[in-house]
């Protein structure tokens, strides 16, 4: 896909501006729909106990939806959404916005559009996006994952505030050195990162960042290389030179052909960021790294332990996906882009 826009223009702060405010906007549309889903899904990934009995099946999941919806009403439903929508505002805007400034520098030519390029400009909005709003996606899975009342005398629901809170003030404290099955080096390594927890706190935002950044790669990169590959393929150039568009129902099913790619690509490298990011509650005593979470979910449940929830995966992402390209490019043609 690439704009009628010559490279010189997207580099106006109006185009720039536009841009993100459509994929802003695109991305709150689309993640509202499916917020029920998204917290089912968080609950499946993390190995929520009050929920593991659900996980696996497509009727699981709408099982699980209805016991939400029978303790806690649609408020419990839409659980963290509204650390949901402050994330994924900037979240969307920079990586769209970020995606029309690296496809005008990467092909802006249609003989310059290759696979590999698009995949790489995908790759970077998605990379780009992600280190700009990380903590509050921690904060959202966090809020989405808490089943029961925070403790006290309001016994309130968790609000963006008091999960923001908890992982601020979470104390970890490294391997005992006494371990037998600890090596030293790990044990340095504990000891390091409770240092740099300890003195910079804010770095407990970033629970999971490297295996989010890692699974971003394969997943903004191959939603992006089969959308642009899907639209070239299906919608080709007219022989003056310009783009036939497409329509609202051709950007839905391009949108969730790329979605559904995606997600089968990066899924366990998401499984494996969720456990990380709720391992202050699950294990408040030390931090969870990488290798350890891959051999507990290994341990625990083999392989099928890394695609747990796919099947509820593909019933958000399918609408979730379709909806933000499509919004996504309506807003682009309202706005001349």
């Amino acid at each position: 896909m690439s704009s009628d826009a010559s490279p010189k223009d997207r580099q106006s702060l109006s185009y720039v501006l536009r841009s993100g405010l459509a994929g802003g906007v695109a991305g709150c549309v689309a993640k509202t729909v499916v917020a029920p889903l998204d917290r089912v899904k968080i609950l499946f990934q993390a190995s929520n106990p009050d929920f593991q009995k659900y996980a696996g099946t497509w009727s699981g999941a709408f099982r699980a939806v209805s016991q939400i919806y029978r303790e806690n009403g649609m408020r419990g439903l839409l659980q963290g959404h509204s650390a949901t929508l402050l994330r994924i505002a900037p979240y969307a805007a920079i990586k769209f916005m970020t995606y029309d400034q690296v496809e005008a520098l990467l092909m802006p030519t249609r003989e310059s559009q290759t696979n590999l390029r698009r995949f790489t400009a995908g790759a970077i909005s998605g990379i780009t996006s992600v280190f700009f709003t990380y903590p509050l996606e921690l904060i959202r899975v966090r809020m989405a994952f808490e089943t029961h009342k925070f403790p006290g005398p309001s016994q309130q629901r968790p609000s963006f505030l008091s999960a923001m809170r908890r992982i601020y003030h979470e104390a970890p404290q490294p391997a005992p050195s006494a371990a037998a099955s600890a090596s030293s080096a790990v044990i340095a390594t504990d000891q390091v990162k409770t240092s740099l927890f300890t003195r910079f706190p804010v770095l407990k935002f970033y629970r999971g960042f490297t295996v989010t950044t890692i699974g971003m790669i394969p997943y903004a990169g191959t939603s992006f290389l089969f959308w642009g590959f899907l639209r070239a393929h299906f919608f080709p150039y007219r022989e003056g030179g310009s783009k036939i568009g497409g329509g609202p129902l051709a950007d839905l099913s391009i949108g969730a052909a790329s979605g559904v790619l995606a997600q089968t690509v990066s899924y366990p490298f998401e499984v494996i960021r969720r456990r990380m990011q709720v391992g202050g509650l699950t294990q408040p005593d030390r931090w969870m790294r990488w290798g350890e979470t891959v051999r507990t979910i290994w341990v625990s449940k083999g392989l099928k332990g890394f695609y747990v929830g796919l099947t509820i995966g593909y019933l958000k992402v399918i609408p979730m996906t379709a909806i933000s390209y499509a919004v996504w490019q309506w807003e682009r043609r309202m706005l001349h882009l």
